[in-house]
């Protein structure tokens, strides 16, 4: 860790000791007429040569600009662009040193004796205070390329191999076409199918709620927001893509998306399946569905099986009327998911450790039903209400087999056990919230009403079939032949009431208050196969529960937010005075947990903005959270022969410390730069779970308090891009650290574990031109954890991950793509194999003005894809191994669709 440190100093200093080479540029900017300054005027350096942003910078209220540059040597124009104004240009042979323009003066564009309009130069580039505008015009990118490639081509933007989107080192969470959703913020999906061609600007700002943009606070995120307005011209019209695709084993994909636009009004249609683990709608040029795209391992979300999915859904937009503004959607969904996996995993106790191997095979069909709404409606200039309904329905099917077997380190037999079971989940889920606020003559004044609801119930119907044999202390074996109805039904309700009021331009003060309503019930009942009318008649009454679970809590709160050009403060407190009712009905007993408590809350924010691209925030979250009712409860659980849990009603809260640093400097010009990030986390009070063990190697579980346990973490990273003619290199490093002081309990044992890590990453990636990209990473992560008054005294690993990839667009038509990428994990068992090969290939050519392009694709080209992995905790170290998919040859076509009407009027306004 002291050489990390080390090396983040001495990265940092470098950068220090080049910032000192930096010229400064200024000036003032008036109006000729009036004389008087003009703010947020946007200024900028271009090159004569092909009109390259090379810096830029917005006045302030007197008209002022002023910003740092690195030394410019060869000729450049200063331009200063203004709305309603003629854009100034003056060239500059040069600028070696720093200059003061002084007074600079625009002339308005409009001449009102002779009504001639004089058209005046789009800046590429607008500052309007917290919003930063690029105009798409201004950039060049190929015909038929997407919103991706136009992003890429963006002072300050980058895209990396794995598609996030950073601007100025920030990344961006949200995308929004003309300020509104596009199937739920999906900004893979938008990026990829957005035709760059339609887009007019691109506007980047802070990511805000949606309580904070109705009230036009300040962002409290770290992330950025990316809106695309489309070009009135072309918002008429439709585009898509359809895709089929056969091949080898019986694989095949198919998906389409379609978007019609009609000026306000947005609908996209999608809908997609296949058998080649791609569960999302996250298509890539190249790939197509492989593997859900570029650099995804081959596996299902959860890791396990190979998945069969099929989806469709419709995404609508409009404003039905001038003050109300309409979207939705739906979506359907179904996958069917089977997985055989084997285990082999080591429990160590202080009387010595039990090794136990298990085998599985598992099926899943999943089919869920959801709708979104949003209503926007401004009841008058002031005031706003926002209705964000949710419906979703989901139906699980699963049918499982599986078997174990335990013995201690002498070989000695401990229990084995056999199950088989058949369940049926079905889950209806409402969830809605109502944003009200009102924004008040004065500046910054403003009440806001937030409410919350989300109603679940939860049906779960059981058939289980399992044998359990104990080889020792005589225990009695275990079978079973049950089946078990379980319905849940969870509550939620809260308001957030709050008004702001300004002291001054730059304080302000938050007042108010929560309330939040939390109600669980939980009916179990199981039944034992009664052999003389062949029924599930026999109620058990050991495995049959009923418990309530009810939280009213009531949180005063107060906020005081400092807001100056340079930096931003943000203080909240509050107290949570809360009833906590617990009931339980078990075997004819009632137990009651009733409490209170007075929870405290607090959070502190810090923000300091040294320039447009360099700031730091500083974060402190103390917090607490209330046990869930199943930990309290001294209710047993015998649902799992092996392990009998019950719950302990003397547990206390759990009460946490956050700290956050992050450190951001970004230099735009040459998409370089570096990040530093630090978090520590600190548990007063925490909840663990502890077991103890009996000869057979059957677990009782409980829980407990643990104390005096924290995570730190620390990590950076620096990138640089340099980019001569139709040659664009990006590279860079990061590196993150993490280290860790641990507790528990093992059988009965206090043990502590002191585990450090470290991960560093280099990549590169090489562009020439539209012909030919080349992308290399390499990681390596190394675990160690040492232990004391344990069995054990340390464990250690490391994983090596290696990717490749190549895509090349040459000759003209044809598009040939590699992903190679090698893993090895030093820590596995000799049972599974320690490393693998995942190479994948797509060869595709273009027909009819590359609308339509024919492809052969090559999934694990070396068929030695596996789902080895190895789980390392404090009392146990498992390796397990899924079920992958394997090499497969797919044939597909895809085709591209779209027609654009222009809504420019015929003619046009002629100057004299």
């Amino acid at each position: 860790m002291t050489k990390f440190l080390s090396s983040l100093l001495l990265l940092l200093l470098c950068y220090t000791a080049k910032a000192q080479n930096d010229i400064i540029i200024k000036g003032t900017v008036i109006d000729m007429n009036t004389q008087l300054p003009l703010e947020m005027a946007t200024v900028y350096f271009t090159t004569v040569k092909d009109s390259t942003v090379i810096e830029y910078a917005n006045t302030d209220k007197n008209g002022v600009f002023r910003f740092n540059t690195k030394k410019i040597d060869k000729p450049v124009f200063l331009k200063i662009n203004y709305m309603g104004y003629q854009t100034l240009v003056e060239e500059q042979k040069e600028i070696l040193a720093s200059k003061d323009f002084g007074k600079l003066y625009l002339l308005e564009s409009v001449n009102a004796l002779d009504n001639v309009v004089i058209t005046t130069e789009a800046p590429p580039i607008t500052v309007k205070k917290d919003t930063l505008e690029f105009n798409a015009a201004s950039y060049k990118v190929r015909p038929d390329a997407n919103v991706e490639a136009l992003l890429k081509q963006l002072p300050g933007v980058d895209v990396d191999n794995n598609g996030k989107v950073t601007v100025n080192g920030r990344e961006v969470t949200q995308f929004l076409v003309n300020g509104k959703t596009f199937f739920d913020k999906d900004g893979a999906l938008l990026l990829k199918n957005l035709p760059a061609d339609i887009i007019k600007k691109i506007q980047v700002s802070d990511f805000k709620t949606k309580k904070e943009e109705l009230a036009k606070q300040e962002s409290s995120s770290d992330n950025s927001t990316i809106n695309l307005t489309i070009d009135e011209k072309k918002n008429k019209g439709f585009f898509g893509k359809m895709l089929g695709g056969y091949g080898s084993d019986d694989r095949y994909e198919s998906s389409l998306i379609m978007n019609f636009f009609n000026n306000n009004q947005k609908i996209s249609v999608l809908a997609s399946s296949n058998n080649i683990n791609s569960t999302g709608f996250s298509m890539d040029d190249v790939f197509d569905n492989m593997a859900g795209g570029r650099n995804n391992n081959g596996n299902t979300v959860s890791g396990k099986g190979i998945t069969q999915s099929n989806l469709a859904g419709i995404n609508y937009s409009d404003d039905w009327f001038k003050d109300l503004a309409v979207m939705g959607s739906y979506n359907f969904s179904n996958t069917i998911t089977n997985n055989d996996s084997k285990a082999d995993e080591i429990s160590f106790l202080p009387t010595g450790n039990i090794i136990t191997s298990s085998d599985a095979k598992n099926r899943n069909e999943n089919t869920g039903n959801k709708v979104n709404l949003e209503l926007e409606y401004k009841l008058n200039p002031t005031t706003r209400i926002v209705f964000t309904p949710k419906v979703n329905q989901t139906k699980v099917t699963s049918d499982s087999f599986s078997s174990s077997f335990s013995e201690d380190e002498e070989g000695q037999s401990l229990n084995e056990s056999t199950a088989e079971s058949h369940r049926e989940n079905s889950i209806t889920n409402f969830a809605n919230t109502i944003n009200f606020n009102k924004v008040f003559e004065k500046k910054n004044r403003n009440l806001s009403f937030v409410f919350d609801n989300n109603n679940t119930n939860t049906d779960t119907n059981t058939l289980n079939i399992s044998e359990t044999i104990f080889y020792q202390d005589d225990k009695p074996n275990d079978t079973r032949n049950q089946s078990s109805k379980n319905n849940n039904i969870n509550d939620s309700y809260s308001l957030d009431i709050e008004y702001t009021e300004p002291i001054t331009d730059s304080l302000r003060i938050r007042l108010g208050s929560d309330f939040d309503w939390k109600n669980e019930i939980k009916d179990q009942k199981t039944f034992d196969f009664n052999v003389n009318d062949g029924t599930f008649s026999d109620l058990n009454a050991s495995l049959t529960n009923y418990t309530t679970s009810r939280q009213n809590a009531v949180s005063p709160k107060v906020g005081i937010t400092l807001q100056k050009s340079k930096y931003t403060l943000n203080i909240n407190a509050k107290t949570s005075i809360v009833d906590y009712d617990n009931h339980s009905l078990y075997l004819g007993q009632a137990t009651d947990l009733n409490r209170k408590y007075a929870l405290p809350f607090g959070t502190a924010q810090f923000r300091y903005k040294f320039s447009r691209s360099k700031n730091m925030t500083f974060k402190y979250d103390y917090s607490n959270a209330l046990p869930a009712s199943n930990l309290l409860l001294p209710v047993e659980n015998l649902s799992n022969p092996l392990n009998t849990i019950i719950g302990n009603p003397n547990l206390d809260p759990i009460e946490k410390s956050t700290v956050n640093f992050s450190f951001r400097n970004f230099d735009f010009r040459t998409r370089s730069g570096y990040s530093l990030n630090a978090k520590g986390d600190y548990y007063s009070n925490d909840i663990y779970a502890t077991s103890f063990y009996d000869e057979s190697g059957k677990r009782t579980t409980s829980y407990v308090n643990i104390s005096g346990t924290y995570t730190l973490s620390l990590g950076g990273n620096w990138s640089q891009s340099v980019k001569s003619d139709a040659h664009v290199l990006r590279y860079g490093l990061g590196i993150n650290g993490s280290y860790s002081f641990d507790k528990g309990f093992t059988n009965a044992v206090l043990y502590t574990a002191k585990a450090s890590g470290i991960t560093p990453r280099l990549y590169l990636a090489y562009e020439y031109g539209e012909l030919l990209t080349i992308a290399p990473s390499y990681s390596l992560s190394y675990n160690e954890t040492k232990y004391e008054n344990y069995t054990r005294d340390a464990t250690s690993n490391v994983v090596h991950r290696i990717n490749l990839q190549t895509t090349s667009y040459w000759p003209d038509r044809l598009i040939f793509g590699n992903d190679f990428g090698y893993t090895y994990n030093s820590n596995i068992s000799d049972n599974f194999k320690k490393d693998f090969y995942l190479w994948n290939t797509s060869l595709s050519y273009g027909f009819f003005d590359k609308k339509m392009y024919l492809k052969v694709k090559v999934y694990d080209v070396l068929n030695q894809n596996l789902s080895a992995t190895r789980t390392i905790s404090a009392t146990s170290i498992r390796d397990e191994e899924n079920t992958v998919l394997k090499r497969y040859v797919m044939f597909s076509v895809a085709y591209k669709i779209g027609n654009f009407v222009s809504n420019e009027k015929k003619g046009g306004r002629r100057g004299r």
